[in-house]
């Protein structure tokens, strides 16, 4: 991964310095129903006319997300993408209109476990410890295929040269991450990134087996690097890095073990990043995008844990619309903040501290 985040620095196009208008791009992390937050995110950046979005990355629910977004930008530009995330949201929502069926397959995709101390725990306890997906769905049933070609175009979506859009997904047989570009994104795609192995059978596509992309990839950075012209990212962060508490329950811990994993891949990305940008700024490496530079990239970020109330496990359960307002609410708002303190920052400088976020604790 650092190898392939290097070469990707090591050549790009530059910037876009001119105009009041500046580019960036979103990097959308997957994290249950609380990819309603980012719903929010998306929903202020659309109604801010001072920015452009060059390119997408998703992951799980970011993924889904990021597609929503990219047909509406596709179809009919900012105002589209705004009714396209809304009327996703609000359809698999339990107050939506999907069918039963479609709406068994959002509220487990769009939750991690069941409630715990519940009767719903105990059956999925019972269930997950004997049998897999394979078991319980021969039939590989998924009906998010459909859901998901009902709102996107896929074909307007692979035409749209103007957007960078990537997807990512875990290969399930060589363990290494698989970027799915414009021109390769559909609804399998996006169902493999979304494929968390607890709950439904491997995606199949072009005869490899994929599972969620956040195992590896949550979401990933380095294909902007070659692909867009600016050099600011801003990630919209669903698993906090930080809990202040230690985990004591069952349900606690997994949940734990999961933002750990799923942000593993990110402060991988964040160092690379951050080491080249130290390189360039010593003078040791030229910074431009001719034979021999390398990229200098501006990394942003909003994070769902720094605004509103406290969320957990249990949130990313609920698929009540209210909950999802709530946190499109609370979206907007850290978007808000984070414009009006960091505008002038970007097409400048990174508003993250990489190098205190990617450091090791040395004993």
């Amino acid at each position: 991964m650092m190898k392939t985040i290097l070469n990707a620095l090591f050549s790009g196009r530059d910037n876009n310095k001119a105009g009041a208008t500046k580019r960036i791009n979103l990097a959308l992390q997957g994290g249950g129903a609380h990819g309603a937050f980012t719903w929010g995110v998306l929903d202020q950046i659309l109604s801010d006319d001072r920015l452009t979005i060059e390119g997408i990355s998703g992951t799980s629910a970011g993924a889904v997300n990021a597609v929503m977004l990219a047909d509406g930008l596709t179809r009919g530009g900012r105002a589209e993408a705004q009714k396209r995330l809304a009327d996703f949201w609000r359809a698999v929502s339990s107050t939506g209109n999907l069918p039963v069926l479609q709406r068994a397959v959002m509220e487990r995709l769009l939750s991690f476990t069941p409630l715990e101390g519940t009767p719903v725990q105990a059956w999925f306890n019972a269930i997950s410890r004997y049998f897999s997906p394979y078991d319980v769905n021969p039939l590989n049933i998924n009906p998010l295929k459909d859901l998901i070609e009902h709102f996107v175009d896929f074909d307007a979506l692979r035409a749209n040269t103007s957007l960078q859009i990537f997807i990512s997904a875990t290969n399930v047989q060589t363990g290494r991450v698989r970027i799915f570009s414009r021109e390769k994104i559909t609804a399998d795609a996006v169902m493999a990134s979304a494929c968390l192995p607890t709950l439904f059978r491997a995606v199949e596509i072009d005869g490899a087996p994929y599972w969620d992309g956040g195992y590896l990839g949550n979401p990933v950075i380095f294909p902007f690097f070659r692909t867009t012209s600016t050099e600011d990212v801003l990630v919209v962060q669903i698993n906090p890095l930080v809990r202040q508490s230690t985990p004591t329950s069952a349900n606690e811990i997994m949940n734990r073990i999961n933002e750990i994993t799923f942000n593993s891949s990110l402060l991988g990305e964040y160092r690379a990043i951050e080491f080249v940008a130290r390189l360039i700024d010593q003078g040791r490496l030229p910074r431009g995008t001719g034979r021999g530079q390398y990229r200098r990239i501006n990394v942003h970020r909003i994070i769902l844990d720094r605004f509103g109330t406290h969320f957990d496990s249990f949130s990313k359960l609920s698929t009540d619309y209210d909950f999802f307002d709530m946190l499109h609410v609370s979206g907007k708002r850290a978007a808000r903040r984070f414009l009006d303190a960091h505008f002038h920052d970007i097409g400048v400088k990174s508003t993250v501290d990489l190098r205190a976020e990617a450091q090791a604790e040395w004993a």
